[in-house]
């Protein structure tokens, strides 16, 4: 299981699920994906769940905050970029037409800030001030891939990579009726983007989160049994991998995949 030490600027780097009920969201995901978890006390009564893969960490756990309720977020995956300088960067943001929806401020091992792109989708920055121990992706049970779902995709892309440097590739592997665009960091994959789908018209730009697996079918039979609901799939994209989007039993939406090899 390769493990990821060093943080690269510009990659995503991390991804927590708030919810309404984080002891039931850890028994969904550490059921579902063989997660052990561990509690880290956060002050004030509230406490952050680790969630870790033989001993290397994979994803965070965490209470929906009350200021994230009464803006109608509702429970939800979020995923962290790393930058060099959260400030810098949150200014860049909002210079580039996005919003800040928290901080920039300390959290832990350092510096994170919220924002919500011109286009409506959310996504967070994270700048490490000291090391936070070995964390893995890409493996099953782990992060596989990172998805802009957007009603603008290129005001979207063009945000993206004024603020953090990415360049875009067209991906014609899904059908020539499909436009996807990869990201690329440095000359690395790092996520997708592509329109909102006709039949999902009127849903919000959204950062989706594919977990990787090994069983795409049985995961998503098993994540049935678990209270989750199906939304998309199982089904294939072609030149890449078997996939499902559903949404746990508290709500938040995710993804689960099966990649072809060296598709990832």
């Amino acid at each position: 299981m390769p493990e990821i030490k060093q943080l690269t600027p510009g990659a995503f780097c991390w991804t927590e699920c708030a919810t309404d009920d984080p002891a039931g969201s850890r028994k969904f995901y550490s059921s579902l994906f063989g997660w052990q978890t561990k509690e880290m006390p956060m002050g004030e009564g509230s406490s952050y769940s680790m969630a870790e893969l033989g001993g290397k960490q994979v994803a965070g756990l965490t209470q929906l905050p009350e200021e994230a309720k009464k803006m109608g977020a509702p429970p939800h995956w979020l995923s962290y970029v790393a930058v060099e300088d959260v400030d810098a960067t949150a200014r860049k943001v909002t210079s580039l037409g996005g919003s800040l929806l928290v901080g920039p401020m300390a959290a832990g091992p350092g510096r994170m800030a919220v924002f919500r792109d011109p286009t409506g989708g959310v996504a967070a920055l994270w700048q490490s001030s000291e090391s936070m121990g070995g964390s893995v992706r890409g493996e099953p049970g782990t992060v596989g891939w990172n998805e802009l779902f957007t009603t603008d995709v290129d005001r979207a892309g063009k945000f993206y990579t004024d603020l953090f440097g990415w360049s875009t590739e067209a991906f014609a592997g899904a059908g020539s009726a499909t436009h996807y665009v990869v990201f690329k960091n440095r000359g690395e994959q790092v996520g997708g983007m592509m329109a909102i789908p006709k039949e999902m018209k009127g849903m919000p730009s959204v950062w989706n989160v594919y977990f990787a697996v090994a069983d795409t079918d049985g995961v998503a039979d098993k994540a049935k049994s678990l209270g989750a609901k199906v939304m998309t799939g199982p089904a294939d994209i072609p030149e890449v991998g078997r996939f499902a989007f559903l949404t746990d039993p508290q709500g938040a939406a995710f993804a689960i995949i099966k990649f072809l090899p060296r598709a990832k």
